[in-house]
């Protein structure tokens, strides 16, 4: 489908003006006038954000009452048990707050459940397993459990004791947990939190302190005046919430204000756990949680661990370089996410836990493997869910889709929705179908703001149970039950999902010259970084442009583009796209000149550093 490129309004005057107050190239001045940056201490302030930006951990709702019961435990030389997630986030969740009390020399370890056969969240069999083993233990869940109301009630029967701390949408009813830790419970927080504690900085370094003006409630995380912030929630995903909740305990830890010297080296290097959990569970980068992404890439340079060392190895990302959140997106997180989806996420956990070389790179290889096998599944998944909508006429006019299988993999689909929804440009629910125990499991995504959760709770007769959030949900239905859902979920959508008209339009930053596109632009343009959800690379768009040479696929299945491209006798660029292989033969057809749109980025391969483009888009003539 043809797309609509929006430029940009552009004011020669205001770009001079930005050069000129921040002493930035004609490019960066007109990218950030783009992207609502017009006033210079705003944008400096966005370009040089520091880890003296994050708020307080005591302004997170919850915070305050979960460390204090989780020092007082490990005092008390009880149990304590991180109860996770099976996904990237709750994997590195996990092991950031089992790192903190380890250190303390803790009695802590975890437990992960096996996503096919226990599901998403608490359930009451692990709840009386883990009674059963230690009445006294103190179980903390990390990114699930807000919608556990059952098996919260039981582990209160029970007398266990439980602290929930999770960023998922929470329906009218509250699990009666000892203690909930949640970044969007902010109104019952805010008669607890004093200015004395908002005033506070809890590390006791540069580095964790600052200016309190900018230490805004978590629930609306932004920097203050900033016009490129909406006023949308950038609530943190489970990661950055566990980093926050291991932050306090520090502070509890030391002297009560500041962590020890060693807990605050700690909290640096665990800032790139947190950086992994944020980009892969694609929360917004903006404000806070680009703060913590843009340090812990960093960090994961210097401050690795054995297993991130050998994950980087058989990613083949090079070691000693500050880490792109591509690296994190399409390297490290596709390889852990296979753990979880195939039932293996202890391992994942296991591989971020261990001190031990050699372990950590059998574990690494294993997940390389796992990883293969999950693209193939993948693969035959998506291959599937567009036959069926193929086969079924109607289904392509729905406002969104519902699509069934019983050969499905419930551990894959959840990515295959996100590329079933893009493909289409329409929400997305699939379901894995399970004949014997009559039970589907389900996982959605979302496409043009459409909010699934809310649909889900409109559609919620027809479901077993489900969870999520606005962009991702999962759900479990009975198996007869689909096509009631279906009819549900599409009529839900048909009236209350209103796309913007702009909604499939791409946005254009700029229109430039390719010879303007050099490595010392680019990687000033990277001081924006990092790049993505609610904050991707810039977009460029440059007229006139000449294939240098025939366009040719690459990658299984010829699924990918690649190109070279000049302009006015310009020296030839790479550019690729991933996933347009069918580009090749039309674009063999277009004629001697082009447009193209896309965004930039450095190649660095074994020291050798060339500017490639991620071709976005094109247009003839």
């Amino acid at each position: 489908m043809a797309r609509n490129w929006r430029f940009s309004p552009y004011d020669e005057a205001e770009v001079r003006r930005l050069c000129r107050e921040l002493q930035v190239s004609p490019l960066m001045s007109q990218v950030l006038l783009a992207r609502g940056l017009c006033v210079a201490a705003e944008a400096d302030r966005f370009l040089n954000a520091t880890l003296r930006d994050l708020c307080d951990p005591e302004l997170l709702p919850g915070v305050s009452e979960a460390a204090d019961r989780i020092v007082a435990a490990l005092r008390a030389g009880r149990r304590i048990t991180i109860y996770g997630d099976y996904d990237v986030d709750g994997m590195t969740a996990t092991s950031l707050l089992w790192h903190c009390l380890k250190l303390e020399h803790a009695q802590v370890d975890y437990y992960i459940p096996q996503r096919l056969e226990e599901g998403y969240g608490l359930n009451c069999d692990a709840i009386r397993q883990l009674h059963e083993e230690d009445p006294r233990r103190l179980v903390v869940t990390v990114d699930c459990g807000i919608a556990s109301v059952k098996e919260a009630a039981l582990a209160r029967e029970l007398g266990l004791e439980l602290i929930i701390t999770d960023h998922h949408n929470f329906g009218a009813t509250l699990p009666e947990a000892a203690c909930i830790v949640h970044p969007a419970l902010r109104e019952s927080h805010e008669s607890r939190v004093t200015s004395d504690e908002s005033a506070e900085c809890g590390v006791g370094s540069a580095e964790f302190s600052g200016d309190s003006a900018f230490r805004t409630p978590h629930s609306e995380l932004r920097i203050p005046n900033s016009s490129l912030v909406t006023r949308n929630s950038s609530l943190p995903c489970g990661a950055g919430v566990a980093f926050k909740l291991a932050w306090a305990i520090c502070k509890r830890l030391g002297d009560g204000k500041n962590a020890s010297p060693r807990m605050r080296e700690f909290l640096k290097s665990a800032v790139g756990l947190a950086a992994i959990g944020t980009v892969a569970d694609v929360v917004p980068l903006r404000d806070e949680n680009r703060v913590i992404v843009r340090y812990g890439l960093a960090a994961l340079a210097t401050n690795a661990g054995q297993g991130l060392k050998a994950l980087l190895r058989v990613a083949r990302i090079e070691e000693d370089r500050v880490l792109q959140a591509e690296d994190v997106a399409f390297g490290i997180a596709p390889r852990l996410n296979a753990a979880g989806r195939l039932g293996q996420a202890r391992l994942a956990v296991e591989l971020l836990t261990t001190d031990k070389p050699d372990r950590a790179l059998a574990l690494a290889q294993y997940l390389e493997e796992l990883n293969r096998n999950r693209q193939t599944v993948e693969r035959k998944i998506f291959k599937q869910a567009k036959e069926l909508v193929a086969a079924q006429e109607r289904w392509a006019n729905d406002p969104a889709l519902v699509l069934a299988h019983p050969e499905w993999h419930a551990g894959v689909i959840g990515i295959v929705a996100n590329r079933v929804a893009e493909h289409f440009e329409k929400p997305a629910v699939l379901i894995a179908l399970d004949a014997q125990k009559r039970l589907g499991q389900g996982s959605g995504r979302s496409f043009g703001g459409f909010d699934l959760h809310a649909a889900l709770c409109a559609c919620a007769e027809h479901l077993a149970s489900f969870g999520g959030h606005r962009a991702a949900a999962g759900l479990r239905i009975a198996g007869d039950g689909v096509d009631h859902f279906r009819e549900a979920f599409c009529a839900y959508a048909t009236q209350f999902h209103r796309p913007a008209q702009d909604a499939g339009d791409l946005r254009i930053d700029a229109e430039v010259r390719l010879a303007d596109v050099t490595a010392p632009a680019v990687k000033e343009l990277d001081r924006l970084g990092p790049f993505g959800h609610e904050n991707p690379r810039p977009v460029f768009v440059s007229t006139g442009v000449e294939l240098a040479e025939p366009p040719r696929t690459m990658g299984e299945g010829d699924r990918h583009l690649q190109i070279r491209v000049r302009q006015n006798g310009s020296a030839p660029v790479r550019a690729i796209a991933f996933g347009k292989g069918e580009w090749a033969e039309e674009l063999q057809q277009a004629g001697p000149r082009i447009a193209i749109s896309f965004a930039a980025n450095i190649n660095a391969f074994r020291g050798f550093e060339r500017v490639e483009l991620q071709l976005k888009d094109w247009q003839p003539g």
